[in-house]
């Protein structure tokens, strides 16, 4: 009855089982840090390389496009300016004033660079339009209160921003002044807007990148691709700026008011007065980035799931192992407590034998001499003389009985004796089968014995071959005990080798355990059934002697162990170790 403050079996199995899982839980957790710390570093570093790397080569690009185009923009500007020059000195003012000889110099103009210019005018000192070449009726025009008029008459020449004008269309002029008889005039040309406009328009990147010119009031000065707020920031901030170096490239991000963070590429051109913006989603502008990032959250959560799955597998694996190897240490602890049990009563019982050997054989002699006694004249005519002899020769018979017993016992007790003596095979084999006789009868087995006649004799220890035949046999007993079947023990001489078999038709030995039965405490027998050990002591003695033991067992059929010892040497031994009697 199990005491009251010691844990049931129930509670250490579940104790047990709670020990298992929480080291697998460790395991796995510890898995998992150890690989996902550096997998996680060393991504996190690579995407910080990579966005750096890209957003720089973003930001080139976009730098290197709007300066390009900047300086296309001012080129283009400069080019028209140098052509309205070019007509100012070459021509006087009464050859430009007239209205075909202007259109010739359209014409001309149109022709050599394309149609940027839409028209030109002459205008004399108080802003009339003196001579005019275009689609438009303009002749005689006063612009004597236009603010591009004052502007071009203060300056040497003058490009306006874009403006409707008299013919309400956007368009911007380019004005050239000079001198006639003391009075200045002007030469102005019309620039097609649809044309300067296509030059700034086409300037797209990705889905959501456009520029837009704007001056500096904050008004655009071409057609924006998408909705843009000039008097918001952050172009607001830009146009108040002064002083800003002309070739000056900058690039900033900024969250308008809708949310949305936009990355800007400016630069001022047209002598400041004008700001050319390039403006681009971030989310679009680092889609490269934001599609690489992706991929490689893709592939981190593949990786991740393949670390938790391995991990989980790997740690239930090794756990398992774990538990194995510990129900095995668990079990050989137990089957050495056990072992020394049995030694101890191997010793108990080979000292009872030697005891009773001699008090048995006192009573078999005094029997005789009772006997003996009994032949003597006073007590031939005894009453009683036929009961007392049929008894005194039981006694004669049981106690030889016991004597032989006894005697085998302690032979068979004596397995540490390794003294060598000259052994006849045969006889040994037959006095081991006697031995288990009544356990094979038991058992209702049927001892089948195939010895050869002719083997030599040879020099071993008694004892230990005694106790590999006896673990053989009596394994192959166990085996059948339930059943029963037929034992059949073989000796010959084979190719210079002493060969023993001992065979049995009993259920066999499972392949997964046929390597592993020479282990030392292996078993399948029940706790208490078997040390482990036989086997392992028949393999150990069998190996001294410099032979082998092999074993062939299949389910259903039957198990035969084989031994083969070299006779040249069993035969030899004891003159070579001094160990012979």
């Amino acid at each position: 009855m199990p005491l009251r403050n010691q844990p049931s079996q129930r509670d250490q199995n579940s104790e047990t089982k709670g020990y298992y899982r929480s080291l697998t839980r460790n395991m796995v957790l510890t898995i998992i840090l150890v690989s996902f710390i550096p997998y996680f570093i060393v991504t996190a570093i690579l995407l910080q390389q990579f966005h750096a790397s890209h957003r720089e080569k973003v930001i080139a690009h976009l730098e290197s496009l709007v300066k390009k185009h900047k300086q296309n923009i001012d080129a283009f500007l400069k080019e028209k300016l140098g052509n309205l020059s070019l007509l100012a000195k070459t021509y006087s003012y009464e050859e430009l004033a007239s209205d075909e000889f202007l259109r010739d110099r359209l014409e001309m103009l149109q022709q050599t660079y394309g149609p940027f210019f839409v028209d030109l005018g002459v205008i004399n000192a108080r802003g009339i339009q003196m001579g005019y070449a275009g689609p438009f009726q303009l002749v005689k025009a006063s612009y004597g209160d236009a603010e591009w008029f004052r502007n071009a008459m203060s300056r040497e020449y003058y490009i306006s921003d874009v403006f409707s004008g008299l013919r309400g269309l956007p368009h911007f002029i380019i004005a050239v002044r000079d001198n006639w008889e003391g009075d200045p005039w002007i030469l102005r040309g019309t620039i097609d807007f649809v044309a300067f406009n296509r030059l700034v328009e086409n300037i797209r990147i990705g889905q959501t990148g456009f520029a837009f010119i704007l001056n500096r009031k904050g008004e655009l000065q071409t057609k924006p691709s998408y909705p843009v707020h000039p008097d918001h920031e952050p172009y607001a901030a830009i146009l108040k700026e002064e002083n800003v170096p002309e070739g000056l490239i900058r690039d900033f991000e900024w969250t308008d008011e809708s949310g949305v963070k936009q990355i800007y590429v400016t630069a001022f051109l047209k002598g400041g007065d004008w700001l050319l913006v390039f403006q681009q989603k971030v989310s679009d502008a680092f889609s490269d980035f934001e599609r690489a990032l992706r991929v490689t959250m893709g592939v981190l959560a593949l990786g991740l799931l393949v670390i938790l799955t391995t991990a989980f597998l790997l740690s239930r694996r090794m756990v398992g192992r774990i538990a194995r190897a510990d129900r095995e240490k668990h079990m050989m602890n137990e089957q050495v407590v056990e072992t020394g049990k049995l030694a101890s009563v191997g010793e108990l019982a080979a000292g009872i034998a030697h005891e009773i050997n001699n008090p048995v054989a006192i009573m078999v002699e005094e029997a005789g001499w009772i006997g003996d006694l009994l032949e003597e004249e006073d007590f031939k005519d005894g009453e009683n003389l036929k009961e007392f002899r049929r008894a005194l020769a039981q006694i004669s018979t049981q106690g030889k009985r016991c004597k032989e017993i006894t005697h085998k016992l302690l032979s068979f007790a004596r397995r540490t004796d390794e003294r060598v003596q000259e052994l006849d095979i045969e006889e040994i084999i037959q006095d081991i089968v006697a031995l288990s006789a009544q356990r094979a009868k038991y058992s209702n087995v049927t001892v089948n014995l195939n010895l050869a006649e002719d083997l030599p004799r040879v020099r071993l220890s008694q004892a230990e071959l005694q106790q590999v035949l006896l673990n053989l046999i009596n394994n192959a007993l166990d085996a059948m005990e339930k059943e029963g079947g037929t034992l059949e023990v073989n000796s010959r001489e084979e190719e210079g080798n002493l060969v023993i078999e001992i065979a049995d038709n009993g259920p066999g030995i499972p392949a997964a355990n046929l390597g592993r039965i020479f282990d030392p405490f292996f078993t399948t027998k029940p706790v208490g059934k078997g040390t482990g050990l036989g086997l392992s002591i028949c393999y150990g003695i069998v190996k001294k002697l410099g032979g082998e033991i092999e074993v062939a067992s299949t389910i259903g059929v039957g198990t035969t162990f084989r031994i083969k010892m070299p006779l040249e040497k069993i035969k030899a031994q004891g003159s070579a170790n001094g160990k012979g009697e």
